[in-house]
């Protein structure tokens, strides 16, 4: 790399992270760290707990945001000093030192300004996904395998933890329907990318004609809601069922009618969990669930009305085809929200889906504009 290559770099640097510094607000920044560290000495900052824990949460995101920040700085000074020596006395090891440095830092000033696009309301809580293979049978239900695969081997990847909440079985292959809950830093964020009808493409390995097959999957993704959203359900309105479980989990949760189903009758939403051995834990986890899909619906129903007062339609992600899987005749994924695509579909299916969701958030933020 020339002199000027390098110079080009750390100024191209430098003006990302004064653009970053004026979207973040670093000195509102700091002055909030300050307040919140200031609750926190108070005597009674423990008598409400549940307050005092999200206070926490906020604070800790808080300090990740500056000192990520001030990590960005810091990389940008010893950039320059190093090109200064540089430009004093040609030293090729210092050179290769220096450009190894600048991969570094705009990879993580990449990262960082991602991670300002993940500033919903939402954003920051777990992801509940649902993985419902659409009409074919063993194939679809197979597709719907693959998906759940691909998902574990990301969260796997990020260091995300997914949690069964429910998880159903094909009848010959694959599944019938899965829900778990993915835990970690802004989950919901990044996942919230994947509402919506996948389709797969391939050579079917259940036909022995071995023609080509097209399947669909739909999966939804809803925030777990936490203690700080309110959401009161008139218990007239559920319906409640048990039954046997039929996942994996020993003799007792096979025998005992421990797994719960609970629907809403206004709306017809449906939640159950058979993850739990007792009927009591898998009666509150799908309640848990119905809340967040009764708020998440609430939410979604005052952005449909901003967007007909506003005079535009949108696609509802949830019945629309966003992501395409093509293994034959050629090989292919595309997302149809973003154009962007790849022909690496075995990393894709190994859980490569970051590119993927970097993409849509980008997109995103250009839409809400």
């Amino acid at each position: 790399m020339e002199i000027y290559e390098i110079k080009d770099q750390i100024e191209s640097a430098q003006l990302n992270i004064e653009k970053i510094r004026g979207s973040l607000d670093i000195d509102k920044l700091e002055a909030d760290v300050a307040e919140m560290e200031s609750k926190m000495l108070k005597e009674d900052f423990w008598d409400d707990n549940q307050a005092a824990q999200s206070l926490i949460q906020e604070l800790n995101k808080c300090k990740l945001e500056k000192n990520c920040f001030y990590q960005l700085e810091e990389g940008l000074d010893d950039a320059m000093i190093g090109l200064e020596l540089i430009e004093e006395g040609q030293d090729p090891e210092l050179q290769k030192e220096l450009e190894e440095k600048l991969v570094l830092l705009n990879k993580q000033i990449d990262d960082y300004q991602l991670s300002l696009l993940l500033s919903g309301d939402h954003d920051h809580l777990n992801a509940i996904m649902e993985i419902h293979p659409g009409a074919g049978g063993t194939e679809s239900q197979d597709w719907g395998e693959m998906l759940l695969r691909m998902y574990e081997r990301w969260a796997s990847h990020n260091h995300y933890a997914i949690t069964f909440i429910d998880y159903q079985n094909g009848d010959e292959a694959g599944i019938k329907s899965a829900t778990f809950e993915v835990s970690g830093y802004k989950t919901y964020g990044h996942l919230k990318s994947e509402k919506g009808v996948h389709r797969l493409i391939r050579i079917s390995p259940f036909d022995s004609n071995a023609r080509r097959h097209t399947s669909f999957c739909s999966i939804d993704v809803t925030p777990m809601i936490d203690g700080s959203i309110e959401l009161e359900v008139n218990p007239e309105d559920l319906r409640i069922d048990t039954y046997r479980a039929s996942g994996a989990g020993g003799q007792h949760i096979n025998k005992t009618s421990s797994a719960v189903r609970i629907t809403h009758l206004p709306t017809g939403i449906v939640t159950q969990s058979q993850s739990n051995r007792s009927q009591i834990q898998n009666k509150e986890q799908a309640m848990s669930l119905l809340k967040a899909k009764l708020y998440q619906k609430e939410v979604e129903e005052k952005e449909a009305e901003l967007q007909a007062i506003k005079g535009e339609q949108k696609d509802n992600a949830w019945g629309s085809q966003i992501r395409s899987y093509v293994f034959h005749p050629y090989s292919m994924v595309k997302d149809h929200r973003t154009n962007y695509e790849t022909g690496n579909i075995d990393a894709v299916m190994d859980g490569e889906l970051n590119p993927f969701i970097d993409a849509y958030l980008r997109w995103n933020i250009q839409e809400e504009k």
